[in-house]
């Protein structure tokens, strides 16, 4: 089987079911498990692959996220007669059902039926002992110049408010929309959480903010992003991330 992933979650997922020795071309943005991508072909980024290599490589599938890449690659690729399995989980439970779909496609369902569940039981987990916590608010940014966060259409939030949190602009109409910094004080969320992709937030920002707001630096977290937004073999973990990291 040829494989190609143009998603970094992806490419992890496609190593954590022993299909790892058959990519064939991977974006230059998957970089786990990093010995074993090093020397892996490239086709470009997750938002300008390069097609006509993709082709050439004569895959039978490639694993496209819905999120991470532009429709018009997708449609390209289809013209051009090439299998594409097409996924866009939102949340924790649609990524159970992702691994089990990508699992079924690349003839590993047995690691893949793995993984779902662990994600389905930690979830479960969660969810429950949420139950028992009081809620905690948050705001969650994702960018810098200008200051973007998310709504609650979006996985990093849904990983987030399954475990007890309320996401102040939840309910924004942007997935990822803009923010003033006056609405952040306006919210008044009980924590900031800074991450780590794609802007590489430091601890120099939350003395920016901090600053820039009023707030006690205390308020503000650096979030793991690859834990909050990889969705996939990675997503166990991050849902246990995401409790931990709202009450530290």
């Amino acid at each position: 089987m040829r494989i190609v992933s143009l998603c970094p979650s992806l490419t992890e997922l496609v190593f954590d079911l022993g299909r790892g020795e058959d990519l064939v071309g991977i974006t230059k943005f998957c970089v786990h498990p990093a010995d074993k991508v090093a020397g892996l072909k490239k086709v470009g980024g997750t938002k300008d692959p390069e097609v006509d290599a993709i082709i050439q490589l004569a895959p039978d599938v490639v694993l496209f996220n819905e999120e991470e890449n532009r429709k018009q690659d997708y449609d390209a690729l289809q013209q051009a007669g090439v299998h594409v399995h097409n996924s866009f989980p939102k949340n924790a439970i649609e990524t159970a059902q992702m691994v089990r779909s990508i699992g079924a496609e690349l003839e590993r369902a047995e690691l893949a039926e793995a993984i779902a569940l662990d994600i389905e039981q930690r979830v479960a987990r969660v969810v429950q002992a949420a139950q028992t916590l009081a809620p905690v608010t948050f705001a969650y940014f994702i960018w810098r110049k200008p200051w973007m966060s998310v709504n609650g259409d979006t996985f990093a939030s849904s990983l987030l408010c399954q475990a007890g949190a309320v996401n102040v602009f939840g309910d924004q109409a942007d997935r990822y929309p803009a923010v003033e910094l006056e609405d952040l004080v306006a919210a008044n969320p009980d924590i900031v959480l800074l991450c780590t992709e794609p802007f590489d937030f430091k601890q120099k920002h939350i003395d920016e903010l901090a600053s820039l707001t009023g707030f006690e630096r205390s308020r503000f977290l650096i979030a793991d992003g690859e834990y909050l937004s990889w969705h996939g073999s990675r997503t166990p973990a991050g849902v246990d991330y995401a409790a931990r990291i709202l009450r530290p």
